[in-house]
C-alpha cells in the first residue's frame, strides 16, 4: 500500500505507533457486550470527527487480536478497510474535504487482552471475577478503535451489556441501567473531554455506596468484604478533596469514584473521574494513603489538564507526587519541605542520567521523574512563596481546564508571579541531568 503523508508520520516520538493525523475526534459512542466467564467482547464504535485535511484514507488504533467485521463511513458501507499491525486503515468511497464531517462506524469482536509495551501490559485485563481497564499510556486500543494519543480528547457514551450479577462502572454519569433476563445494560455519559487512555470499564462483584455529603459527591465501589477496611484507608478522602480544591482550584468533574478490585494490583490505576486500587491497598491500616492522595490529584493534573506530548509526563506525575507532600503537611504529617529533603537525599544516591523535561520513552514512568518533578515544584514554591505559588496552581488549572497542556505553558505562566527570572530554575531542575542542590 502506498504511504500517505501523515498516516505513517508519528504524532509523538515516544509512542510512534499511536495516534493518527487528518482528523479530530469530538465524540465516541461505544455499544459493547462482554461475557465475563468466556472473556468475549463484541462492540460497535461510532466515532464522530472533523477532518483537518482532505485525504483518501484515515487510520484508527485497534489491537490486532480484535477482529473487525464491518466498517462504514458517514453511513456508507461502500468503505474499504484494512486491519493490520494495530492499525485500522479506512478508505471512504469519496474523499472527505478538509473541515468535513467524518463519522466512522466500526463493528468488531474478540477476546480482549492487554497490549504489551515497554511499560508492561496495559489495557483490558481479566480479573479473577470480572475485568478492569487501565490504559496508560497506549492500552485504549485493546478494547475500542480510537485515536490513541492524549492530545486527542473527546466526549464519550459508553454502553456495556454484561452478566447481571456484576456491577459495572465506566467514566461519567450513569444515565440508564436496564436488566433483561440474565444481562444488564449500563450506559454512562462522560461529557467533559477525555483522552482515550483515561477511558475505563470496571466489572466485578461490587457494591456501590456514597461517601458522605461533602462539596464533591464521592463514591466507593468494592467487594462487600472490603467495606470496613475501605472506611479506614479512604476515610480521610473528603478532607483530601477539601485541601486540594482549596489549593489547586475547584474539582474539575461532577463526582469522584474509587474502585477497589477483589484482586491485588501492583499499583493504583488512573482514569478520568475514577481511581482503581487493588485489595492489597485496602488493609484497614492507612498504609496506602499517600497513593490515595496521588490518584486524587491526577483528576486535576493528568485528567483535566492533559499533556500534549508524553515527554511532558512530569506535568502529571511530578504534580501528583507533590500533592502527596501537600496532603502530608495539611494532615499532621511531615511538611512538604521535610519530604522534599528526604526525596532529594534519595535521588542523590541514584544515577543522574535523565532529563525530566524529556526523559525518553523508556524512563518516562521512572520514579526519578516523579520525585524530581515534585522537587521542581518545591523549588518554585520556595522561590515564589506560598500565596503566589498556590495562586499560580489555581490559575494553571482554571486557564487550561479540560484541555491539553505543555511544559512551556506552565513555565510561561509562572513568569507572571515574580519579577525575578526563573530560567535558571527551569534549566537546572528540568533541563539538566545533574541534580541541583536544594
Amino acid at each position: 500500500m502506498k504511504s500517505e503523508k501523515g498516516i505513517d508520520e508519528p504524532v509523538d516520538p515516544y509512542l510512534p505507533q499511536n495516534g493518527n493525523r487528518g482528523y479530530r475526534v469530538s465524540r465516541y459512542e461505544l455499544d459493547l457486550t462482554y461475557k465475563v466467564h468466556s472473556n468475549r467482547l463484541t462492540g460497535k464504535a461510532t466515532i464522530t470527527a472533523v477532518t483537518t485535511e482532505a485525504r483518501s484514507r484515515f487510520a484508527l488504533d485497534l489491537a490486532a487480536n480484535l477482529h473487525v467485521t464491518k466498517v462504514a463511513t458517514n453511513g456508507s458501507r461502500n468503505t474499504k478497510w484494512l486491519h493490520r499491525n494495530g492499525k485500522l486503515i479506512v478508505t471512504p468511497a469519496q474523499t472527505v474535504p478538509a473541515g468535513g464531517a467524518l463519522v466512522l462506524t466500526v463493528q468488531y469482536g474478540g477476546a480482549p487482552k492487554p497490549i504489551r509495551s515497554v511499560w508492561g501490559e496495559v489495557g483490558w485485563e481479566e480479573l479473577s471475577e470480572g475485568a478492569l481497564v487501565a490504559s496508560q499510556p497506549n492500552g485504549a486500543a485493546s478494547w475500542f478503535p480510537c485515536d490513541d494519543h492524549p492530545s486527542s480528547k473527546a466526549s464519550y457514551r459508553i454502553a456495556i451489556t454484561t452478566d447481571s450479577p456484576y456491577y459495572t462502572v465506566a467514566n461519567g454519569a450513569l444515565v440508564s441501567k436496564q436488566t433483561r433476563a440474565s444481562q444488564t445494560t449500563w450506559v454512562y455519559e462522560q461529557t467533559e473531554p477525555m483522552a482515550s487512555y483515561l477511558a475505563t470499564i470496571q466489572i466485578g462483584p461490587y457494591e456501590r455506596r456514597s461517601l458522605g455529603s461533602g462539596g464533591v459527591p464521592m463514591f466507593a465501589v468494592h467487594p462487600p468484604r472490603l467495606r470496613a477496611p475501605f472506611d479506614v484507608d479512604f476515610g480521610r478522602q473528603p478532607q483530601m478533596m477539601d485541601v486540594f480544591s482549596r489549593l489547586f482550584g475547584p474539582y474539575p468533574f461532577a463526582d469522584y469514584t474509587v474502585v477497589v478490585t477483589d484482586d491485588e494490583l501492583e499499583i493504583p490505576l488512573e482514569a478520568q473521574g475514577l481511581s482503581i486500587f487493588g485489595a492489597n491497598h485496602c488493609t484497614g491500616r492507612r498504609w496506602s494513603e499517600r497513593l490515595v492522595a496521588h490518584e486524587l490529584a491526577h483528576q486535576w493534573f493528568g485528567n483535566s489538564l492533559t499533556l500534549g506530548q508524553w515527554r511532558d509526563i512530569w506535568l502529571h506525575e511530578g504534580f501528583a507526587c507533590y500533592a502527596e507532600w501537600i496532603w502530608s503537611e495539611n494532615s499532621g504529617g511531615h511538611s512538604a519541605h521535610q519530604l522534599a529533603l528526604q526525596a532529594h537525599q534519595g535521588l542523590s544516591r541514584k544515577p543522574q542520567d535523565l532529563v525530566i523535561a524529556d526523559p525518553g520513552p523508556q524512563l518516562m514512568f521512572d520514579d526519578r521523574v516523579y520525585k524530581r518533578g515534585a522537587l521542581t515544584l518545591h523549588a518554585l514554591r520556595r522561590r515564589l512563596g506560598d500565596d503566589k505559588f498556590f495562586g499560580l496552581l489555581r490559575q494553571w488549572t482554571l486557564a487550561h481546564r479540560h484541555s491539553t497542556v505543555t511544559s512551556e505553558q506552565f513555565t510561561d505562566l509562572a513568569t507572571h508571579y515574580t519579577d525575578e527570572p526563573l530560567r535558571r530554575l527551569w534549566d537546572s531542575w528540568l533541563g539538566e541531568k545533574t541534580l541541583p542542590p536544594m
